[in-house]
C-alpha cells in the first residue's frame, strides 16, 4: 500500500544507510528519468557566455532543473511503492542525440524506522 506523504529529501542519501534509522523492508530500485534539449535561445545565450569565460549560468540552471526533476520523479516512484526513504542515490546522464540529454536518478527504496 502506497504512503500518502512524499518521501522527504532528508530521507535520501548517497550512502547505503541513513544514520539513526534501520531498514525494515527493501522495496527495490526506484528511478526518475527526464529527457531535455537546449532551446535555440539557451544555446545562443550559452555561446555568448562562453566568450567571457567562467560559469555558464544558463546551462548550469538547465542542469540543476533537470537533475531536480529526475530526483523528484524518483521520490514519486518510491512513494508509489510505499517507501519512506531512498538510499544509494546516484545520477547518470546520456546524450541521446545532439543537444538532447537523458538524466536518470536512481536508488534503492526502503521502509525505515528510527533505530
Amino acid at each position: 500500500m502506497a504512503t500518502t506523504r512524499p518521501v522527504s529529501h532528508a530521507m535520501t542519501a548517497t550512502a547505503l544507510t541513513l544514520d539513526g534509522y534501520r531498514s525494515t523492508k527493501t522495496l527495490g530500485v526506484v528511478k526518475g528519468i527526464t529527457v531535455r534539449s537546449r532551446s535555440v535561445f539557451g544555446t545562443f545565450g550559452a555561446a555568448i557566455q562562453t566568450l567571457a569565460g567562467g560559469n555558464i549560468s544558463i546551462l548550469t540552471e538547465l542542469c540543476e532543473k533537470t537533475r531536480e526533476e529526475a530526483f523528484n520523479l524518483m521520490l514519486t516512484h518510491a512513494q508509489e511503492l510505499g517507501a519512506n526513504a531512498v538510499v544509494g542515490v546516484q545520477y547518470d546522464a546520456t546524450e541521446v542525440m545532439q543537444g538532447v540529454t537523458e538524466v536518470l536518478c536512481y536508488g534503492t527504496a526502503l521502509v525505515v524506522v528510527p533505530a
